[in-house]
């Protein structure tokens, strides 16, 4: 079995707002995804997701993009993105894909899985306390995220731990905080980011940080194709 990772789908299919209209490397990006992916990806395969998975405001509006996700091999595991508004209470979560049939897709959230020895972990996150105009609220946030990353740190199983984050956790500078501390508290070897795109990529944090390894996997980074863990 293999692990592979893809963020930010940005999946239009249920509402109409295509991710070309923020410029040509998006276009075709739905059927790049989906060839990229059947050409990698086995059905005893594990894709973890990390965030912006659906344009989705609701979750019913979101039935045709995670249709098309079922539609795909693998185990998918879906982490909460910044666009994720369909994202509601995990009950209403497992009920949605449950009276769908959509068996193949879980939600990382306050939990970790194992797959191939390694404990998948992560959270959302949020703006890093290095960001210019990080607030109050922001810091409310921020350190929310900080708990819901411990929570399922502590529930990891194996000594080799991967953490999955929408936002970058820190800037490309390096500078550390609680989330990273956190991260260097549980051992964790590797963690996964999405979220820049296009001439944000340039802000992606340096390879290796305080003994970490940082990978962007945001998909137009990654030319929509999967990204192997292991």
């Amino acid at each position: 079995m293999a692990i592979f990772t893809i963020g930010d789908l940005h999946l239009p299919l249920g509402i109409d707002k295509p991710m070309n209209v923020f410029g040509s490397q998006w276009d075709g990006y739905v059927e790049r995804i989906r060839s990229n992916w059947r050409a990698a990806v086995r059905a005893e395969d594990t894709v973890v997701i990390p965030g912006d998975l659906s344009w989705a405001t609701y979750l019913e509006e979101a039935v045709r993009d995670f249709e098309y996700l079922h539609a795909l091999p693998g185990h998918k595991i879906i982490i909460k993105g910044n666009h994720d508004y369909w994202w509601t209470t995990m009950s209403k979560l497992n009920e949605f894909t449950e009276l769908h049939g959509f068996s193949d897709i879980s939600f990382l959230h306050n939990n970790s899985f194992e797959a191939e020895g390694i404990s998948i972990c992560g959270t959302r996150g949020w703006l890093y306390p290095a960001w210019a105009s990080f607030t109050d609220d922001d810091e409310k946030y921020f350190s929310r995220e900080v708990g819901r990353l411990e929570l399922s740190l502590r529930s990891a199983k194996t000594d080799t731990i991967y953490v999955f984050t929408h936002y970058p956790p820190i800037s490309r500078d390096g500078e550390s905080n609680d989330f990273t501390r956190m991260m260097q508290k549980y051992n964790v070897e590797r963690c996964y980011y999405g979220h820049l795109h296009s001439h944000s990529h340039i802000n992606r944090i340096p390879d290796k940080v305080d003994g970490i390894e940082y990978h962007l996997v945001s998909s137009d980074y990654l030319r929509f194709g999967l990204k192997a863990i292991v």
